[in-house]
């Protein structure tokens, strides 16, 4: 705004970000007295990148030497990567006792790393299907858009596949540089034009309690509650513990019990089974 004897009555800011194009992640941004020009505050960025990534800029920054200030850029700064986190023993004792909720944990990128036996079996759909990596876990996001079937398991699927899609936005834009899930939405991105049409929505949701609707295989129809919270294991990588249950006094209480007394059975014949091939035991 200018004032009626040509000075300026605010002072102008100007404002530099440096984004991601594939999942729109934040690396960084600088902004300062809008006099100084754009050069400047592009120029505190440059340490931001890395070997492995591709700059896009305007034109107008090709003949004012950032693109030799990107070129100096040394290989080795790098910023530092979430690491894979292994669950401590301790959730596991968290969860197995639940038997009457279906609880399960996964991290950012919505892979389910830990569960107990009637998450196991309420999920089984997932468990059995392509959506699970070399450690025997699925993940929500590959079975919604990759297994056909989980559009007969899950009631709700375009909620679903929305909610899902904006929590990976989220996880990306907390870790941009996480290259699991850089190859995750890359994949989904490749082979499946609902995601990409999610995708680009740009949607991005945090993590929250309601309710879902599942046809099981075995137990019928589910009408489920379920709540996340943080559960908070290392400073490398988020993690959320997640039950579903049943509202108190409904068919739906029923069929769940139902499934949670096939399960244990199930889990104690198990447990006799290697008990009887160990004799240790």
């Amino acid at each position: 705004m200018t004032h009626r004897f040509g000075v300026d009555s605010y002072p102008r800011v100007m404002l530099m970000a440096l984004c991601e194009t594939g999942t729109r992640g934040l690396l960084g941004a600088a902004f300062g007295p809008a006099a100084e020009g754009e050069l400047p505050y592009a120029r505190r960025l440059v340490n931001r990148l890395t070997p492995d990534m591709l700059l896009l800029a305007d034109r107008a920054f090709d003949s004012n030497g950032l693109p030799a200030d990107v070129a100096r850029q040394p290989a080795g700064r790098a910023p530092r990567r979430r690491k894979a986190v292994d669950i401590p023993p301790r959730v596991q004792w968290l969860l197995d006792p639940m038997t009457l909720s279906a609880a399960f944990v996964t991290n950012g990128r919505l892979d389910i790393v830990a569960t107990n036996a009637l998450a196991r079996a309420l999920f089984a759909p997932m468990f059995d299907g392509p959506a699970v990596d070399e450690r025997g876990r699925p993940n929500f996001a590959r079975y919604y858009f990759l297994d056909s079937g989980s559009h007969h398991f899950v009631a709700d699927w375009d909620d679903a596949v929305a909610t899902t899609v904006a929590l990976l936005r989220a996880e990306a834009g907390r870790s941009p540089h996480d290259k699991a899930l850089r190859a995750l939405i890359g994949e989904l991105s490749t082979v499946s034009t609902d995601f990409r049409s999610n995708w680009a929505a740009h949607d991005v949701r945090l993590h929250h309690g309601g309710v879902k609707r599942f046809h099981h295989p075995d137990a019928g129809p589910l009408e489920l509650t379920y709540q996340p919270l943080d559960l908070t294991l290392s400073v490398h990588e988020a993690h959320s513990l997640t039950t579903y249950t049943a509202e108190p006094g409904t068919p739906d209480e029923d069929r769940l019990k139902l499934l949670a007394s096939w399960t244990a059975t199930h889990v104690r014949h198990q447990d006799q089974s290697a008990a009887s091939r160990d004799p240790s035991r």
